[in-house]
């Protein structure tokens, strides 16, 4: 092609950029209302941040919760809500929430391969007006890949980190549960001894697992589901601009295998890219920790670039940094995998064990650990406010070690020395031992430690009540008694894990519609442009309520988008999607 060669033209009635749950949901919704839908992803694998996720969408009065008995109301998730989010609190935004989410999760349960199962989880905060213990928490069902065909080499792998020599785990505590006690109960052997057999044969077979679960069963159930109904997800195909004609968005440029193409897309352009989790500049500004000069490590797709803010922006939308808490924040720590390779390990567990602490560089500990990630995450950048460092170190001694792990590091019987040697993992005889090589105040350490062992011996935590909610007790250990989080640090050698910042998403994002029609500095939408997932800023408002509170909208506003889209006047006469990027 040369350069005065227009490149050649495609159409459609949906072009969506991005392949994560939001961008499918949409996708899917559209063309099940008879429009012709494109979707285009920049990176090699199809599933976003979704396919890395626990899978959990939060979804208030869905029809699981009720077929179990739940009791739950609409009043009472609208008052938790309206607690949580405070100043930001969108009660036209809520209130679709609580209408279309269980409406959402029945279409698509009827409507395509997607299937979820309830949960035990707690709101984050079940003791606030509106909180509940059970009920609001779905989870992917578990889903075998190689009903993908061909297309399942396109679906992004797990985060590395998170799963055991490439097997997964469930986001509930159910399954773990049974690896954290293989070496204490015959039944858990006998049921790890089976996973690990399944999974070993599926390696030899497919060189991954293909029992997926979390959000990697998600993902791999949303993409069946569009590309079943002929929606083709073209990846290594970034959209580089947006096509404007009489202040309409009309397509996109996007540059795939083959070159730069034009897609006009007679209905509209989603923006479905994943927030701005891996944008250095965007962060820096909204962080307040790397506005301090400290660290952060997101494990997030690389892809996460913010490029759908910037498509946005380049025709007038708007991206607000408002939100006291710009991201799902997720304590992380840096794993050494050889070669010049690290790897990013979210410490969704670890902090919930009993004989686990955190504690800052003069050895105090600040927070209750058992708290939500977002929570300890939140708290950690108040403590370390103004400093250089955003960091902290969990601390457990030999019998919490080899019970649960720590980190990255597995229980045992798995070995420890090699984490040892790379510096992840440090170890200590003495608590003042394990300080001086951590580069934590040993005084500081000891005086924490012997403060907190008081209580700790009868399960009681007297600084911060850890272990005082369902949802504290919900991911720590059930078999401690009298308090499944709460257990002494007495008994050398002593480990500890460097943890610093990271998140599990952004909040802030583009004003839309309640339908995701993205608005410009006037407040009118800009015709033919939509945002949908973490694209879009969250009706959370920067706080965390629950689990699934980031996919359960998610994909509710997607529905919504799709369904608007459908609606929506059609700017050219019809004609169908004619060729392949």
């Amino acid at each position: 092609m040369t350069a005065q060669t227009p490149p050649p033209a495609l159409t459609c009635d949906v072009l969506v950029v991005g392949s994560g749950a939001g961008g499918l949901s949409a996708a899917i919704v559209a063309k099940k209302h008879g429009l012709d839908v494109l979707v285009v992803e920049k990176e090699e694998y199809f599933g976003g941040t979704t396919a890395f996720s626990g899978g959990v969408l939060w979804i208030p009065g869905n029809h699981l919760a009720r077929a179990a008995g739940v009791q739950d109301s609409r009043e009472a998730a609208r008052t938790y809500l309206q607690n949580e989010t405070g100043a930001f609190f969108d009660e036209r935004a809520v209130d679709a929430l609580l209408e279309h989410g269980p409406e959402m999760l029945e279409f698509f349960e009827r409507e395509t391969e997607v299937r979820f199962v309830p949960t035990l989880y707690p709101d984050y905060h079940p003791t606030l007006p509106g909180g509940v213990d059970i009920g609001r928490s779905v989870l992917a069902a578990p889903y075998d890949i190689r009903r993908l065909g061909k297309d399942m080499a396109r679906l992004r792998p797990p985060l590395e980190t998170i799963t055991f020599i490439g097997m997964m785990f469930n986001s509930s505590n159910a399954d773990l549960k049974h690896f954290f006690r293989a070496t204490r109960s015959p039944t858990s052997f006998a049921y790890v001894a089976r996973r690990l057999a399944t999974h070993f044969k599926e390696l030899l077979l497919y060189r991954r697992g293909i029992n997926v679960t979390s959000g990697n069963a998600l993902a791999a159930r949303l993409a069946k589901s569009a590309l079943d109904l002929g929606i083709p997800i073209h990846t290594r195909t970034p959209a580089s601009e947006l096509l404007l004609e009489d202040g309409r968005v009309i397509g996109a440029l996007v540059r795939g295998p083959q070159g730069l193409q034009r897609i006009e897309a007679r209905r509209g352009v989603v923006l479905a890219c994943g927030g701005f989790s891996q944008d250095l500049a965007r962060i820096h500004r909204a962080y307040p920790h790397l506005r301090h000069g400290g660290e952060h490590l997101s494990p997030v797709p690389a892809g996460n670039s913010g490029d759908g803010l910037y498509l946005a922006e380049s025709v007038g939308g708007k991206a607000e940094l408002r939100f006291p808490e710009a991201a799902a924040w997720m304590p992380v720590s840096r794993v050494p995998l050889g070669r010049g390779r690290h790897g990013v390990f979210p410490h969704l567990l670890d902090r919930y064990k009993p004989g686990v602490i955190g504690v800052l560089r003069d050895g105090r500990r600040f927070t209750n650990e058992s708290d939500s990630y977002h929570d300890v995450g939140a708290a950690l950048i108040r403590a370390c406010a103004g400093q250089r460092e955003t960091a902290m170190w969990l601390v457990c001694d030999r019998i919490t070690m080899a019970r649960y792990g720590l980190g990255y590091a597995k229980p045992s019987p798995m070995p420890l020395r090699p984490l040892l040697r790379s510096g992840y993992l440090l170890k200590g005889a003495t608590l003042a031992e394990l300080a001086l090589r951590a580069g934590i105040d040993p005084q500081g350490l000891e005086g924490t430690v012997r403060q907190y062992n008081l209580g700790a011996e009868r399960g009681v935590d007297n600084e911060f009540g850890r272990g005082g909610t369902s949802f504290n007790r919900y991911l720590a250990d059930p078999e401690h008694k009298p308090n499944p989080c709460v257990a002494p640090v007495a008994s050398g050698p002593f480990y500890a894990v460097k943890v610093i910042m990271g998140d599990l998403g952004t909040f802030d994002g583009l004003r839309t519609s309640l339908e995701g029609e993205v608005l410009g500095e006037s407040g009118a939408p800009i015709p033919g442009l939509y945002a949908v997932g973490n694209d879009r800023a969250s009706v959370m408002g920067g706080n965390y309520p629950g689990a699934g509170i980031t996919l359960g909208p998610i994909m509710t506003f997607g529905y919504l988008t799709g369904r608007h889209l459908a609606r929506a006047e059609a700017q050219r006469p019809a004609t169908r999607y004619r060729e392949a990027v």
